[in-house]
């Protein structure tokens, strides 16, 4: 890693170094062969950038986009930011409640998405959400074209370390609504540089983003690859057979996303036991889900590769990174250690600082940390006295200074990698006419992580709801399929505590964990 840049102090600045270092670089390729090197990277975000000015796109627009992982979309994200926009990236397979929210909350001018793309019509939805809004955007398709101008017409780029917001991502909590996370360059370029720290590439691997790049994930990787100088092969959409395909062709040397991916990559290797599935592969890596420890050692076993797994979240892109050179007990068993620049205390229910080994609260503290919430009470609430960020997940120090993570203190469930909010679903499905009451639960899932589990108490004199009622009630109120449940559970009555009458969720875990699934 002689070659890596990190001191830098904006997106831009960033492109601009890895550019002058290795413009002749190869920096994406496509699972069509399409290729850019860094140099034409760093061009191509000017000439699109010139075109969004050209459009009325300036510094501090507001703009979402929802878009596949395509060089398009990275070349247009990096051209947002280097006219300093405020820009909101929406993961594409959200539908029209998450993005009619981001839109009106945002308040954006213009709403960049890919027109038709795997059978569903953005546009028409983008034009049925404007038509509620006041101030509807302005609606560009982007999926193979971009804007184009001449770089001699920009303004000068953001000044770098300005610490201005110009990054919102919607994530899931403990409400019905999703939360904006403000983030600025700094925040996103130090959690990438910490990523990159702790993976311990260098510029002659070759790695991968199979996963959404309007996760925040996707600027987490992007600014590793342009520190590092290693090329990316992305996909528009993850399919297991497909991604070995590809990640073969082009000699992918790490690749993953969250535990779901790694599972699915062992049931390729399965299927052709005794040949590795991508012969250059040295590493999986991924986070944004628990990691069953014996995913670890079956990888080892069978596919032959180390897993590196990590902890981050939307609001902190990277707190804690397993890295290759850890034991295996490290890598199996933890989340690896707070990665650098990460100031970590656990806090017990007291408020005191947890001796190593004791579980409490984890917070984190650092430039990686993002600048609070679109809503201010949100944002109060999330920092203590000292600055730190309450995660409220839960978790202990290890004396190796690895950290373990126990639990959550926020009711979401974490569904291959993304935050799902309980009280969402439970809102929706309240109001269906056979629901009495329900409560929305995660139960533990070797694929995905948690899946999500609907318990029903059916409403006086109605028939038990079923499966497939359920499943169309949420699809019929606009819920995006990956927040519907995969299980249903109905019972006679919910557990509840004499006081406040408040279910018990704990209860619900403990007697479902060893329910059959699937219904």
């Amino acid at each position: 890693m002689t070659d890596a840049i990190y001191d830098v102090g904006s997106m831009w600045e960033l492109i601009e170094a890895r550019a002058a270092a290795s413009a002749d670089r190869l920096m994406l390729i496509d699972e069509a062969g399409r290729t850019i090197t860094f140099g034409e990277f760093r061009h191509r975000c000017e000439v699109v950038a010139a075109g969004l000015h050209a459009m009325g796109v300036g510094p501090s627009t507001p703009v979402s986009w929802q878009l596949p992982t395509r060089i398009e979309t990275v070349v247009l994200s990096m051209a947002l930011a280097r006219l300093g926009v405020v820009q909101n990236p929406i993961i594409h397979i959200y539908r029209e409640r998450e993005v009619a929210f981001a839109l009106t909350q945002t308040g954006a001018e213009f709403f960049f998405v890919p027109g038709v793309w795997k059978d569903f019509d953005f546009v028409a939805m983008a034009q049925k959400i404007g038509a509620g809004l006041d101030r509807p955007p302005t609606v560009v398709v982007a999926y193979d074209s971009l804007p184009e101008g001449d770089p001699a017409t920009l303004p000068p780029p953001p000044p770098p370390g300005d610490d201005q917001v110009r990054w919102i991502y919607y994530t899931s909590g403990t409400t019905s609504d999703p939360k904006g996370v403000r983030h600025t360059d700094t925040t996103l370029v130090t959690g990438g540089r910490g990523l990159a720290m702790a993976v311990e590439l260098s510029e002659q691997d070759v790695g991968s983003i199979a996963f959404p790049f309007a996760h925040i994930a996707g600027p987490d990787y992007l600014v590793m690859v342009l520190a590092i100088g290693f090329s990316t092969v992305l996909l528009e959409s993850f399919a297991p057979a497909l991604a070995v395909e590809v990640f073969s062709r082009h000699g992918v040397t790490m690749a993953g996303g969250s535990t779901a991916f790694y599972m699915a990559y062992l049931n390729e290797q399965r299927k052709q036991p005794g040949k590795k599935i991508i012969p250059s592969l040295r590493i999986l890596s991924g986070g944004g889900a628990p990691m069953p420890p014996e995913i670890f050692y079956e990888v080892g076993r069978e596919i032959g590769v180390t897993v590196a797994h990590g902890y981050g979240m939307t609001e902190i892109p990277m707190i804690c990174m397993g890295s290759p050179s850890d034991t295996d007990d490290q890598l199996a068993n933890t989340v690896g250690k707070p990665v650098f620049g990460a100031d970590i205390r656990i806090v017990t229910l007291d408020e005191d600082d947890a001796p190593t080994g004791v579980d409490g609260e984890v917070r984190v503290r650092g430039e990686m940390v993002c600048k609070g919430y679109t809503d201010p009470v949100l944002s109060i609430e999330s920092f203590d006295e000292e600055g730190f960020f309450r995660t409220g997940d839960v978790g202990h120090f290890r004396p190796d200074g690895h950290i373990v993570l126990t639990g959550r203190l926020k009711d979401i469930i974490i569904r291959k990698g993304e935050n799902i909010s309980a009280k969402e679903i439970e809102d929706l499905l309240y109001t269906h006419p056979k629901v009495g009451d329900v409560a929305v639960v995660g139960l533990a899932d070797r694929e995905r992580g948690e899946r999500v589990c609907a318990v029903v108490e059916t409403a006086p004199g109605a028939q038990s709801l079923t499966f497939d009622e359920m499943v169309e009630h949420l699809r019929a109120a606009g819920l995006m399929k990956q927040k519907i449940p995969e299980q249903l559970e109905v019972v006679d009555e919910l557990p509840r505590n004499k006081t406040l009458n408040k279910v018990l969720k704990y209860k619900l875990r403990e007697e479902l964990a060893g329910n059959p699934f699937p219904n």
